[in-house]
């Protein structure tokens, strides 16, 4: 399949595990493995695509409403993918790199997420944005306080603030906005993902549970971005 026009910044909402799994009578966790199984097709294919940055959903600030047994579960595989794919991304010159609030993680899983910032930290194929423990309510309070906090120690009038500053304390910092987000599972939301990011976002969605979403859905969803006409408030010509 030849894509002619492919967006820069691809977003996913990973969502679907449990569904997944309970229509097959296993555990929860079990659709956690089998939706962690599908990350490294994905992040593949992106990087062969040519695209800039991926941005996966992983984990957000809601999500700790969740059972605690499913919350260590989900938290040990990210630990694990992390241990066992952050030499991967290295060679295949992916750098990783975070969005959300660490402090809530693991100290053990903030470990591993340094370590693999520190190894991928000089790449430059592809951008691989995780969001742990993310939401974009607090990413975008987060930006807020840290541009003021930065103007005010630095002497500066704070009503002079501009949006590149205010983007550059953005968890996306340097990075293109969100060119087109995809969810699986059915559910017709962004649920509070780069809510900032998807500003002129193209949008698709689709029944298929994050498990199966495997890299000819990716594609087909690609091939339906490239024959779209983006307007960005304006009109076609």
């Amino acid at each position: 399949m030849e894509l002619l026009n492919l967006p820069k910044h691809v977003a996913i909402i990973m969502d679907g595990n449990g569904r997944w799994a309970k229509k097959r009578n296993l555990p929860r966790t079990a659709g956690h493995k089998a939706g962690a199984s599908r990350v490294k097709e994905i992040i593949e294919t992106s990087g062969n695509l040519g695209i800039k940055s991926l941005s996966l959903f992983a984990f957000s600030t809601e999500n700790w409403k969740r059972p605690e047994k499913e919350i260590k579960n989900i938290m040990k595989l990210l630990e694990y993918y992390l241990k066992n794919n952050s030499d991967d991304l290295k060679d295949n010159g992916i750098r990783l790199n975070i969005l959300g609030d660490l402090s809530k993680l693991s100290k053990s899983l903030q470990e591993e997420v340094n370590l693999a910032l520190l190894k991928t930290e000089n790449n430059d194929k592809m951008i691989l944005n995780i969001g742990l423990n993310y939401g974009s309510q607090d990413e975008i309070f987060r930006a807020m306080k840290k541009t003021l906090e930065d103007f005010i120690d630095q002497g500066k009038d704070p009503l002079t603030i501009s949006q590149e500053d205010f983007e550059n304390h953005l968890d996306t910092k340097g990075q293109d906005m969100v060119d087109f987000l995809i969810r699986p599972s059915g559910e017709y939301r962004i649920s509070n993902f780069l809510l900032y990011q998807c500003a002129y976002a193209e949008f698709w969605f689709s029944d298929i549970l994050w498990p199966d979403f495997t890299k000819e859905k990716y594609m087909e969803a690609l091939d339906e971005y490239s024959k779209r006409q983006r307007r960005f408030g304006g009109i076609n010509v």
